[in-house]
This record gives C-alpha cells, structure tokens and sequence, in this order.
C-alpha cells in the first residue's frame, strides 16, 4: 500500500485547489499537488509539517504558492514545508515561550519555606522538592512524570508558597484540556489543600474551581478564535495546566497568547504518554528543548512496582522485559487466559448487584469505577464496538439487564459532546438507574468531583456511547483500581508504545492484558514520531 492510497479526498481536494492557482503547469503541477497532499494528510496524521527532498522543495518554490513569509498558503523553512496556519502557531509559541524563559524573577531565600512544605529525605532526592524551586524562580516551569508521581500535590504546595512571598495575592487560573482531566484535577486539589503546613488565609486563597482550557479562553464555536488572545489576555497572574501532553499545538500557541505579559505559566503532564490528538507532541517538545525548565517527578507513589517496572519497559521499548513479566505469574499484572467476555461480565457482577433497589449512588460509581476495559481501536476484534456489544448481549442472556430499548437501567455511558449548559463535558461518565425519587424513572446520573450526584434525562444528554470499554485515548486522565487492556488480532498504525504505556498506568493495584505475542511485541517497538520544527524553534529562540 503506498501513501497516496490512504489521502482523503480533501487532501486531493485541497492540493487541487492549490495546485490549479500556481504557476505550474503538466508534470509538475501534478508533482507539487503530490507533494502538497501529503502536507496535508501528514498534518491529520499528527504532524506540523513535512520534510521536502531538493527536487520537490524546488517544485514549491517554482509554484508561487511557497514562502519563508507569512503571506503565502504555504510555509518553506530549510526542507520543512508547512501549512501557514502551523508555521504561524509554532512560531507563535516558540516567540512566546522563549520570552518567559528570558524573564527574570526576583530571587528569594525559599529553603526554609521549602522544608516546611517537602522534609527532604537523606536517602533520595526530593524531586518535588525541586519541582518548587524551580517554579518558584522561574516565570515558565514545566514538571513532568510518570502517573503516581505526585506532579498535583506538588503543585498544590507550590501554590501555597508563591502566595505566601506574593506581595499582594496571586490571581490563579487552573485548567486542563478536557472536563474529565478538570474534574480529577479540582478532586485532588480539593483533598490536597487541608493538610498544607500553612495558614488558612493561604489556603483560602488557592482556588478549587478547575476549568477547561477552551472556557477557559472563552470558546466561540463554530469559530477557531477565542474571546481571549494578545489583544485581550487573560488576567490571571499564574495559570496551571494540567495533562498537557493532551494539548495540541494549536491551541497551547493560543493559550500562551492569551496570557498577560507578566503571568506564570506551569504546564503538569506526563511526556511519555500519547502525543495530543491534533497535531503536535508539544509537551514533549517543550521537555526536549528546555531541560533547565523541566524537572522530571521519579518516584511513583500510587500503583505496585510490579506496575510500575511493566510501564517502563513498555517505555523503553524491552518487548521481551514486557512480556516475561506478564507470564511471570504475579497477581498484579498478566495475560488474560480465559474467555474475554466471560471475564468481563465476571468482573462487573458486582455493579450488577450494587444496582439493584434499594442502592446508593455514590456506593455505585465506586463499584462501577473499579474494573475497566481500554481498548485499542474503536472497531474490529476486540474493539471498544466488539466489547461493548459482546458484553451488553451477555449480562442481557444471563438476565442481569433489561435492554429493551437504547436506555436501559444499569446502562454505562460516555459523553462524547461537550455540552456547557448542562455541565457535561467529553468523557464524562454517567450511569442510567431508575430514580427511587420519580417511581423508577430511568434517569442518567454523573458524580461531581465533591462526591455529589446530578442526574438528566436520558433525552437531555448530548451524544453519548456505552461505556463497559473505553478508548485508551478516552481513558487518560483517568484512575481505575484493575483494568483490562484488550489489543486487537493484527497489528495497525494505532498501536504504538505510548499507547500501551498510558494503558497500563491507568491501573491502579492490576493490569491484565489481551494481546498476542507477535502483536504486542510490535506494539512495544512502534513509537510515535511526530514531525515538527518546535523543539528547533525553542532552542534557537532560547539560546
């Protein structure tokens, strides 16, 4: 199979429409619109821009359509060749990001203050320790690390301390890119504020509310502008964004625009996990290029080191590491030897008995909360479709559920619209159980991050699917105690190292895995690789 058989009809479409206004004409209009379906097929595909061999990056100049300008279509940087739209965003937040790492911040003695809020251990260093230092010296900080690893409580404590040497009290922003991740983030902050070694003036200070980062800058769909940009920033002193591995390089270039001239910035995120849907691998881009910026949280507190010894040779691409500790018989992670769906539907017995009247909600989303299925791909063997359906029909023959029509008590489900109005938001989970209160209602009920319960009818709901498996890309962000991890029969282009990795570190105390060996082995040494000028950009900009 050649690339050109997986273009879309809109890359033909739109390298047509490029190629019928350029100065060329015969063989080489049709090798530039070759070259210009790919720039944008490979932009789809994750990627900022293209790399141009000497014979296609004289094509594009010849074409008139190619400029190291920003007044042409497209944007020709050494051998890179962008779409200008992605040109002008790197450019945009390299420029900025560059600027607050110049910035100097009043050096302050913190070592007392540091002690209080990290007692250092002899044995160890304190990675969080430096974490704060670092934030607390510099306008930009990024702390990155695996999940476990307390990049939120840190963070947490940082707050506090740069409250207490602020001369007047800080204005503090807290987002992250999705409702789910905003929810997990305001939780722990939430439980992390009362055991802070400071005043309550300190703490009340501090905010709690988490938001998204597109309410954040002030949406305006179906527009791609923001209410928020240069022109009309944020007034925030300090802005933190969570799970920033997830946000793309569109819209970090937008929020940095948004910020005031004097603002922080802490980006939180793990950089080994899957790169953001749209394209860019920002997060990592920004750790490779300011290491003086990053510091890296190494010890993992949350899951068993048998976990946490699997993810990282899955990181470090040790197939056979992998695979040798999933048969090594341990209780807390292994390969699954028995019929999946009877697995599954064994699994979620004790949802099926928490849903029977009378129950109490709360106790339900805890039990439902416990086991969950990733999947790999949307559709196939083994797939979030296959999973759901097999499993649905199962816990249907054995009478567990009623499915008489779409909704159905005891129906898990996933939004997958953002829907402001009623507060829910892409990859908020919801259970359908008939409501005691109505005479058995069937209602959808979603748990806030403070434990309380709030319910809509079914017909309110935006789009949304059955949830017993998951996405692993709809999964980060989230904590689950076991999880099932299910790879399809063949291997494809999705499956990569950073997708396992983020599997596997969802689990809190188990990981099973469904896999095949030669399937899982060449999952393991896939990487993403994302092409882009990002990382050049800051370490230009920077030096």
């Amino acid at each position: 199979m050649t690339i050109e058989s997986t273009f879309t009809r809109l890359d033909f479409a739109f390298s047509r429409f490029l190629g019928q206004r350029s100065a060329l004409t015969g063989a080489a209009q049709d090798r530039f619109e070759k070259v210009v379906a790919r720039l944008s097929f490979e932009q789809n595909q994750g990627h900022s821009c293209i790399r141009l061999d000497t014979k296609a990056r004289e094509i594009v100049l010849a074409s008139g359509m190619a400029s190291q300008a920003d007044t042409s279509p497209l944007i020709l940087e050494g051998d890179r060749l962008y779409l200008q739209r992605y040109w002008a965003y790197e450019q945009n937040l390299a420029r900025r990001i560059g600027a607050m790492t110049r910035d100097d911040v009043p050096a302050v003695d913190v070592d007392a203050s540091l002690g209080r809020y990290f007692p250092t251990s002899a044995e160890e260093i304190d990675w969080q320790r430096e974490a704060a230092k670092t934030a607390i010296n510099q306008v930009f900080c990024i702390i990155t690390g695996g999940p476990g690893t307390g990049k939120t409580t840190t963070v947490v404590k940082i707050l506090a301390l740069l409250q207490e040497l602020a001369e007047r009290p800080l204005f503090i922003a807290l987002a992250a890119p999705t409702g789910k991740a905003a929810m997990r983030l305001q939780e722990s902050i939430g439980n992390s504020k009362s055991a802070l070694p400071c005043s309550e003036t300190v703490k009340q200070s501090i905010p709690e509310s988490v938001t998204t980062l597109h309410r954040l800058l002030g949406s305006r769909p179906p527009s791609p502008y923001f209410r928020h940009n240069a022109e009309n920033p944020l007034p925030f002193d300090l802005v933190v964004v969570d799970e920033a591995s997830m946000v793309d390089l569109a819209l970090m270039s937008k929020m940095v625009d948004a910020l005031k001239p004097s603002a922080r910035l802490i980006l939180l995120g793990d950089k080994d996990q899957l790169a953001s849907v749209e394209s860019g691998a920002v997060l990592a881009d920004l750790t490779a290029a300011l290491p003086d910026h990053t510091v890296e949280l190494k010890r993992a507190h949350r899951f068993d080191a048998t976990i946490k010894d699997l993810a990282e040779a899955v990181n470090l691409q040790q197939p056979e590491a992998a695979w040798s500790a999933l048969q090594a018989g341990n209780e807390n992670i292994g390969l699954l030897n028995q019929e999946v769906i009877a697995y599954i539907v064994g699994q979620r017995l004790d949802y099926i008995s928490a849903i029977e009247s009378p129950y109490d909600t709360g106790h339900i989303f805890n039990v439902f909360r416990r086991f969950q299925v990733l999947c790999a791909n949307r559709a196939g063997k083994n797939s979030v479709a296959d999973i759901n359906n097999q499993v649905e029909r199962r816990l249907a023959s054995a009478g567990h559920i009623n499915p008489t029509g779409t909704w159905y008590h005891g129906r898990p489900v996933m939004i997958t619209q953002n829907d402001a109005a009623l507060h829910l938001y892409n990859g908020d989970i919801g259970l359908c159980l008939k409501d005691t209160e109505q005479n058995g209602k069937l209602m959808v009920f979603f748990q806030r991050p403070d434990g309380s319960i709030k319910k809509c009818l079914p017909a309110r709901l935006p789009h949304c699917e059955t949830v017993y498996a998951m996405t692993i890309h709809k999964s980060q962000g989230s904590e689950f105690n076991e999880i099932l991890i299910a790879l399809p029969d063949q291997h494809n282009p999705v499956l990569t190292k950073e997708l396992l990795y983020t599997a596997i570190t969802r689990a809190r105390k188990s990981v099973k895995i469904l896999a095949d060996q030669k399937v899982f082995n060449e999952t393991v040494l896939r990487k993403i690789e994302r092409f882009g000028g990002l990382a050049q950009k800051l370490t230009c900009t920077v030096d």
